[in-house]
């Protein structure tokens, strides 16, 4: 703490604000500086915009660690690759959407590369009808063990999930359709996507795909080379 003023200090501060004359003259320098040299201006801004982006690091990191039971370690996630994983990446998806599609081959190739990762999937169902539908679809899956079958599926569709598309893939993968489209209306299954989105909100997640690998949260699709960095500077954290 620094020490205070004393008070004949203090007194003098306060008697000796500017002038208008030196505010000016201040005023006239800094746009002389800066007509002169507009880096200035330029590294002003640069900084500015690295504290913003340092500080919303800071926040999510704070975020992630307070939502890490929600995030990690709840038993009814469905999960892809090893489920006694070292590591545990965490999937926001939407199963509509085309950045998460282009993602999909990607993490499929990190998971075969490595055997040793745990990866929990998160429907958060944000483009419309179809995709709450598609997300209602998956859960139901899993409780007759076919989230992963399904979503590989929907990863590959172009078309639209519509009922009868989400029908003829749930057939095709051998699941009891009648079982399922049961289960996709249960309240509970609706819950766990509420939970979810609410989960995305709390992260400040404003799209899809997002990871979560460690403490950092990883906006969109990225390539193979980056998914490896950052799991392996999860790994040396951990």
């Amino acid at each position: 703490m620094a020490a205070p003023l004393p008070p004949f200090a203090a007194a003098r501060a306060e008697e000796a604000p500017f002038t208008p004359a030196q505010r000016e003259e201040i005023v006239r320098i800094l746009r002389e500086a800066l007509r002169t040299d507009p880096t200035i201006l330029r590294d002003a801004v640069a900084a500015m915009q690295q504290s913003q982006q340092a500080e919303q690091e800071r926040g999510r990191r704070d975020a992630i660690q307070a939502q890490a039971a929600a995030l990690l370690r709840d038993p009814a996630d469905p999960v892809k690759g090893n489920p006694a994983g070292d590591l545990t990446v965490v999937e926001f998806f939407d199963p509509r959407c085309g950045y998460c599609k282009a993602l999909a081959p990607t993490m499929q190739e990190l998971l075969s590369q490595d055997g040793k990762l745990r990866v929990v999937m998160k429907a958060i169902p944000i483009l419309g009808p179809n995709s709450v539908l598609a997300s209602r679809a998956l859960l139901a899956a899993q409780r007759q063990e076919k989230f992963v079958p399904l979503y590989d599926r929907l990863m590959q569709l172009r078309a639209e999930p519509t009922e009868a598309v989400l029908q003829a893939e749930a057939q095709k993968l051998g699941l009891d359709w009648a079982r399922m489209r049961r289960d996709m209306d249960d309240p509970a299954i609706e819950a766990r996507l509420q939970q979810n989105l609410r989960l995305a909100q709390a992260l400040s997640i404003e799209g899809t795909p997002a990871l979560v690998i460690g403490d950092t949260l990883v906006p969109g699709a990225v390539d193979l080379a980056t998914l490896r960095r950052l799991v392996t500077q999860a790994r040396g954290r951990g």
